[in-house]
């Protein structure tokens, strides 16, 4: 994924509201959301280049997301596909937390990443540029940088999950609205990562389309105070339009 909004504790029926986009290249291989053989109750999209996923959940409340951080000056070109951390959690049996600190001695392998892990008991950040912790009750936005760097689309992205939040709206459409905002940000508010100011431009809406990379699938992640939750992915062609939106119920 490469934008990321939630809440944690702060909506009456979900104990988590997550929303994400990812945003990759449209040439590289890629399977929508389904359910893995490899998993009893798990849901994920597939990398068919590398095998990983950018994000699953499965039974237990268990769920994984990973972002890279934008790094061009330390690229390494033999690192292995980051993907692999979250089937790494979704396919084994630790605990986010036991998770949380056994990617801690592999990290130095990677090219950068944060990766969100939770459970039925707690949820934790950790990432190769910040320090690791637990994530407290809150609202939280992520990109391609460190948690809660005000970029322009994580600021704008958690002003609009707030008022998601405190409205009448449906949430899943209203989420999925929130995902395909395509307003760019002004020029004098872009950041600078490492691309040209150009490119800076394209990749600084919530929702991003360009002819060879854009956002290929919006996620909404909705896990229940009782137990179980669903994920629902909507996936987009090259234009950014609506291929195709699934919902998968997760069990307790």
């Amino acid at each position: 994924m490469c934008l990321l909004v939630w809440a944690y504790d702060m909506h009456p029926r979900y104990r988590l509201v997550l929303a994400g986009n990812r945003d990759e290249f449209f040439a590289r291989p890629t399977a929508a959301a389904a359910r893995w053989p490899e998993q009893a109750g798990m849901v994920a999209g597939r990398d068919l280049r590398a095998g990983g996923t950018w994000m699953g959940a499965g039974k237990g409340q268990r769920f994984c997301v990973i972002t890279n951080v934008r790094d061009p000056e330390a690229q390494k070109t033999t690192a292995p596909s980051r993907g692999g951390l979250v089937t790494g959690y979704l396919l084994g049996d630790n605990s986010a937390m036991a998770y949380r600190k056994a990617v801690a001695r592999t990290q130095s392998q990677y090219n950068g990443y944060n990766l969100l892990i939770g459970d039925a008991s707690s949820v934790h950040y950790t990432s190769t540029a910040a320090a690791a912790h637990a994530i407290a009750p809150g609202l939280y936005g992520l990109s391609n940088a460190v948690l809660d760097t005000p970029w322009p689309k994580v600021t704008r992205a958690k002003e609009r999950l707030r008022t998601i939040l405190s409205g009448d709206d449906a949430l899943v459409p209203a989420l999925f609205d929130l995902l395909q905002d395509d307003t760019p940000a002004p020029d004098d508010a872009l950041p600078e990562t490492g691309v040209s100011h150009d490119w800076e431009r394209v990749l600084s809406p919530i929702f991003i389309s360009s002819p060879r990379y854009g956002t290929r699938a919006s996620t909404v992640l909705l896990l229940n105070r009782t137990g179980g939750g669903t994920l629902v992915e909507q996936t987009y062609t090259p234009d950014g339009a609506v291929s195709r939106r699934q919902r998968f119920p997760l069990p307790p």
